[in-house]
């Protein structure tokens, strides 16, 4: 048997390379932050080239190391290519964090169906085919590694408020984590999610000037923080939840998306 210390938990990420998507703004730009700083090399990605340089330019110069590379989630080319030059940069990746997402703030029968393939294809069919990409060097390389995928709670909880689609895009993520940290568990790759309820974000200030001051709605009263996640996402990338995968947590401060 394996000797663990007392107890078993570390943040330390030092000689690991993550990939997170969607780090132009909000939640991922602060996962990318938070994982920089607990030691690993950081692929900061997403569509807004600009935004991308000043992150990596913000996490060097703290101390980190963060290579800013542009991804598409909705062109397969530019997902290759993106972990090419992640690879060639800092290493075979051994962390990624799928948060790259688009609302679709219509009603089903109005949306067209660009929206349609552009909500599936950043929610869903990016995500996947980016973590079979992942787990494919991974396995390759003979390597562990750890996943985390952004769902929401609007996955588990439809209000009927204008977003189906995102809705059953967040609700598959969960499924996806479910089955393919079933099929890559054998080569030590754990998937987990994350379900945020209402943060803090560009799309979360979207969700509010369509529809009010929605915090006033929710026991507390309040949007929270992105800050508010870092320790699940640790626990999920650490050393401690080396027998966690295949499960996902619900971070949303009790605002009843049950």
């Amino acid at each position: 048997m394996a000797e663990y210390p007392i107890p078993n938990l570390s943040n330390d990420l030092s000689g690991q390379v993550a990939l997170v998507t969607g780090t132009t703004s909000g939640l991922g730009k602060r996962f990318a932050q938070v994982i920089a700083a607990s030691g690993a090399k950081v692929a900061v990605t997403g569509r807004r080239v600009d935004r991308l340089e000043a992150l990596a330019k913000e996490i060097n110069a703290a101390g980190g190391i963060a290579e800013p590379i542009p991804l598409d989630m909705q062109d397969n080319e530019s997902i290759m290519s993106c972990v090419d030059r992640a690879e060639e940069a800092l290493g075979t990746v051994t962390i990624l964090v799928n948060n790259a997402g688009i609302p679709d703030a219509q009603r089903a029968h109005k949306m067209s169906n660009e929206l349609i393939d552009a909500v599936f294809d950043t929610n869903l069919r990016g995500p996947y085919v980016l973590s079979c990409e992942i787990a494919r060097r991974l396995i390759a390389a003979e390597k562990p590694g750890r996943m985390v995928n952004i769902s929401s709670v609007g996955g588990f909880n439809y209000g009927g408020n204008g977003a189906a689609l995102y809705s059953i895009t967040k609700s598959a993520i969960v499924r996806m984590t479910e089955c393919l940290a079933v099929e890559w568990a054998r080569y030590n790759i754990n998937v987990n999610a994350i379900a945020p309820g209402a943060f803090s974000s560009e799309m979360m200030d979207g969700m509010l000037e369509r529809m009010g001051d929605i915090a006033q709605h929710f026991p507390r009263k309040r949007i929270c923080d992105p800050a508010q996640m870092d320790s699940t996402l640790l626990y999920f990338l650490s050393p401690a939840s080396e027998a966690v995968t295949g499960t996902y947590i619900k971070i949303d401060d009790g605002q009843g998306s049950r």
